[in-house]
């Protein structure tokens, strides 16, 4: 093993994956030319199936008679027919028969969303958008070494309790990739598939510490949230303070799910930034979609060639009977859109729920604005999970307070006063004064968000937000008594009614 780690082999890396950056030149100028080539290929794929004969795909279907035939698609409109697939019917939505499902939280309606995994999109997208990543990295940063050592994948498990068909796997994404993934990946990652698809987190967590902190780790992989609670445990074990310390060599952390921001300042407090980069993906349950493709930007680059058909609702259009609807080729920059999806796993016109920002065109670059459920709009405010992160980010490095999650919603006006906003926030640095954090974030909310500003002027129409403080491990607790504890799973920011945190406040200890 010590032999292994001594050699370094990157720059054969960097051979392998050259040609995925010669395939992503074709987005800069011919992207419409690549969505339609896709389009194409999917039409045809699925032209013998029982939505393909539905809509009448097959030869020669235009992008304008597929815009025509076939409406958007929520989850509940597809459900039936996805589980027709889990019961093992073949020729449904997609070609053949689907054995992985990737399971969602499915927080919108509480019932669970099972997501095709098909040998196509396995392979053709979540694959080929993971060899992206790398592919994208190694280009940006000329000095890596990362494959000298070994990377460190956090990842779910599989349901356990579902009666299920011989042969179908139900479980996080992460699990599904782990489970499938090259024998020759697992030479150069950790933990091993024993440790990886634990459902138990209390025994998960030290097994995973214990599997990892005498290794040469390079790079890390997953949610943000969940693995600073990993490295937290193995700096405890080590009795570290900086993960360089135990990890010297690691460089890079390949991070998703979930916005980053809020957790920048507490990694940089136990990393040493100078050997240290961070490179953000979209890789969700539905596909793996974009990629950090510059060391100047944190805007993705849009995948275009990788199974998946784009279009775009924009974000005034959502609660429409009858939204517009634009194809890749007449998006622009500067506006924000709710994302569908057409992909090689059967979602066909798929509205995934995320909302995006497009930065750029030509290439088509994207950030992540936030959930199209995800929001509060109770007073007319329209804040977007993208200026809560924003905000809260702001306001820890005002403070210097960390926080280990949070979540926020409306408390509705009465007699006595105006409607205000309720935030939930677990800290993991308390800040010294808890008023002056919640004048401050407020501040930062009406600096990012323009209606919020205007909804808090005078607090004629809303009150100054308010903070409850979670107790230590609530959010966890709370996703444990759900069902739904583990490590691609989370609670939403920001939620338009107070459901979830009711919920969660009327834990008791």
């Amino acid at each position: 093993m010590a032999f292994f780690r001594m050699i370094d082999f990157t720059p054969i890396a960097r051979l392998a994956f050259r040609n995925r950056l010669v395939e992503a030149q074709r987005f800069v100028n011919h992207g419409d030319v690549v969505q339609r080539e896709v389009l194409d290929e999917l039409l045809q794929q699925a032209s013998r199936t029982e939505i393909g004969q539905r809509y009448g795909f097959g030869d020669g279907m235009t992008y304008a008679q597929f815009r025509e035939r076939v409406p958007l698609h929520s989850y509940e409109d597809l459900r039936g027919d996805v589980m027709r697939m889990v019961r093992g019917e073949k020729n449904v939505l997609w070609r053949g028969v689907v054995r992985r499902f990737a399971q969602s939280s499915g927080t919108s309606d509480g019932k669970s969303k099972y997501i095709p995994i098909s040998d196509d999109s396995l392979h053709g997208c979540h694959y080929k958008g993971g060899s992206d990543v790398v592919a994208h990295y190694l280009n940006i940063n000329p000095a890596s070494r990362m494959f000298a050592g070994k990377g460190f994948i956090l990842g779910g498990s599989f349901a356990t309790e579902l009666s299920l068909p011989r042969g179908v796997r139900v479980g996080d994404l992460s699990a599904n990739l782990i489970a499938n993934i090259n024998p020759l990946v697992n030479l150069v990652r950790v933990p091993g598939k024993d440790i990886a698809l634990m459902e138990d987190w209390s025994r998960k967590l030290p097994a995973l510490v214990e599997a990892s902190r005498k290794q040469n780790i390079t790079n890390i992989s997953g949610v943000p949230s969940w693995f600073l609670t990993v490295l937290k445990e193995v700096l405890r074990r080590e009795g570290a303070q900086c993960i360089h310390e135990v990890w010297p060599n690691l460089e890079v952390f390949f991070h998703g799910g979930i916005s980053f921001k809020p957790y920048r300042d507490e990694y940089a407090s136990i990393c040493d930034n100078s050997r240290m980069h961070y490179v953000e993906t979209y890789n969700a349950s539905e596909g793996f979609f974009a990629v950090q493709s510059s060391a100047e930007s944190r805007a993705m680059l849009l995948l275009l060639d990788v199974g998946v058909f784009y279009e775009f609702v924009p974000i005034e259009d959502i609660d429409s009977a009858s939204p517009r609807v634009l194809p890749l080729w007449e998006v622009e920059a500067g506006h924000t859109y709710s994302l569908i999806i057409t992909a090689n796993n059967g979602l066909w016109r798929y509205k995934i729920g995320d909302t995006v920002r497009v930065e750029q065109t030509s290439p088509v670059k994207i950030t992540i604005a936030g959930r199209t459920k995800h929001y509060i709009n109770a007073f007319g405010e329209e804040l977007m999970v993208h200026n809560a992160d924003e905000a809260i980010a702001r306001a820890c490095r005002d403070t210097g307070a960390m926080i280990a999650n949070y979540t926020a919603a409306p408390v509705y006006a009465h007699a006595e006063s105006h409607g205000h906003h309720q935030w939930l926030i677990e800290f993991s640095r308390r800040p010294d004064d808890m008023e002056e954090f919640a004048n401050i974030l407020d501040a930062h909310l009406q600096a990012v968000n323009s209606d919020y500003e205007a909804k808090r002027a005078g607090s004629i129409f809303l009150d100054r937000l308010t903070i409850t403080e979670a107790p230590a491990g609530l959010f966890d607790r709370w996703l444990a008594s759900t069902g739904k504890l583990g490590g691609q799973r989370k609670v939403p920011r920001l939620s338009n009614d107070r459901t979830i945190i009711d919920a969660m406040t009327s834990i008791r200890y």
